[in-house]
């Protein structure tokens, strides 16, 4: 099973939330909004990129932040 496999099955979407990826990553989901705002390294532009908007709420793409994990470049 694969990484996103295993994201997608836990939390039952291809989207998570920002209290689900601050789960994910071992942060506070405050601590997780202030790296995503200041961040400048490879891991916040990546984390950046993963996010999309559905009107007000903030979601992030679950294979994305699997390929992140898994430290490979996603592909779109």
């Amino acid at each position: 099973m694969t990484t996103e496999q295993r994201l997608i099955e836990k939390y039952g979407s291809p989207l998570l939330t920002t209290d689900q990826l601050a789960e994910i990553l071992q942060r506070s989901p405050s601590g997780l909004r202030f790296s995503l705002q200041t961040d400048k390294s490879d891991f916040g532009d990546q984390l950046r990129a993963a996010r999309r908007r559905l009107g007000r709420r903030l979601y992030f793409r679950a294979a994305a932040v699997a390929a992140i994990i898994d430290g490979s470049e996603e592909q779109s």
